[in-house]
């Protein structure tokens, strides 16, 4: 089932939540609208939902405006942040409440519940009330009663995050394998970079109300739009330093790069923000010819690699680091950046200059 947001704004007295937002999602794909707190991605999915109506634009299901649709007749399910099950029903009949409201015939409506709920690995727990359940547990059953409805596409609005970090990605894992299966259009709201780099087949990433990128999540990190999408998509996030392009070099009080013909050929400005992120910046104790002089300001150690905060000049810069990096603080270490992978943008508009 194909969506499309054509010029969608939605505005709340004078302010505008969501600005002429477009946006076509193909059938059957797993799309993500990513960004901070108050970017407009809930009350995109309100609007498509039929909860908030639409200020001007269109949206439309397989070519039909369904602007007017009354929300009952969208044949669309949402699975909330909360988990909203019924504290006095089973875990059977709230699965299949949904079946139960549209008299769908009583042993259709059972055969259904049992099928979902094998699917999830819940069945065990059908006969049980939502407060004998876990998060992860009752998290599960939310999604089933979303699913037993076979609807057209399935919104969800932050779904995990009231889950612990060890859940989060099992069930991360448990989305993404069950929304193969299915094939059902989902479209899935966060704030959480890693959930969209993790399970979206394209992410929208938006904020203040507007969309700053719409691709695949590896187009998104390797070739960010802008500096929001830049710093926003990847954890670090990207380093940034001020300067200028002056000969063949980019050039900063404290950083000299010497660029490729390629990459000189490409930039349109002498003023520039230069992008790196913390895996292309390479660390040595030992001085090495051409290397960027830094002092290490703290390390923190992750177990599988370390993060180490430096100071270079007045630009503080982090870098991946091996597992067992270790320095101590104020020590002196050389940087080197992989030249291939840096990215250069507007320092006016903060765009995305060359390739």
């Amino acid at each position: 089932m194909g969506i499309r947001f054509h010029n969608i704004s939605k505005q709340f007295d004078n302010t505008f939540v969501v600005e002429d937002l477009s946006l076509e999602i193909n059938d059957g794909e797993f799309i993500v609208l990513l960004g901070p707190s108050g970017c407009g991605k809930t009350t995109t999915l309100r609007m498509l939902a039929g909860l908030e109506t639409v200020t001007s634009g269109d949206i439309l299901i397989n070519g039909e405006r369904i602007n007017d649709v009354p929300t009952q007749h969208r044949d669309l399910a949402m699975v909330f942040q909360s988990y909203a099950l019924y504290p006095h029903m089973t875990i059977a009949e709230n699965i299949g409440y949904p079946l139960r409201v549209r008299k769908l015939d009583k042993q259709v409506s059972n055969d259904r519940v049992r099928r979902v709920a094998r699917m999830l690995e819940i069945e065990p727990l059908l006969a049980r009330k939502p407060k004998q359940l876990s998060g992860g547990e009752r998290q599960r059953v939310a999604l089933a009663r979303a699913i037993v409805r076979e609807p057209r596409a399935y919104l969800m609005d932050e779904p995990l995050s009231n889950l612990d970090a060890r859940l989060r990605v099992q069930m991360r894992g448990e989305l993404k394998r069950l929304q193969h299966q299915l094939g059902t259009t989902t479209i899935y709201v966060t704030h959480d970079q890693a959930e969209a780099m993790t399970l979206a087949h394209r992410v929208a990433v938006m904020q203040k109300g507007k969309l700053q990128q719409f691709d695949t999540p590896m187009n998104i990190y390797e070739r960010p739009a802008n500096r929001f999408v830049a710093e926003f998509v990847g954890s670090p996030s990207m380093n940034f330093v001020k300067g200028e392009i002056s000969g063949a070099c980019f050039e900063s009080r404290d950083i000299t790069i010497e660029l490729t013909d390629k990459q000189l050929s490409s930039l349109n400005t002498t003023q520039v923000i230069l992008g790196v992120r913390p895996e292309h910046v390479r660390i040595d104790k030992v001085q090495k010819n051409g290397a960027i002089p830094a002092t290490v300001y703290v390390t923190e150690s992750m177990g599988n690699e370390t993060f180490v905060f430096l100071t270079v000049g007045e630009n503080r810069l982090i870098a991946r680091a091996p597992a067992e990096f270790r320095a101590e603080l104020e020590s002196k270490v050389w940087l080197s950046l992989a030249t291939e992978k840096l990215h250069f943008f507007d320092q006016e508009t903060e765009a995305r200059i060359g390739e």
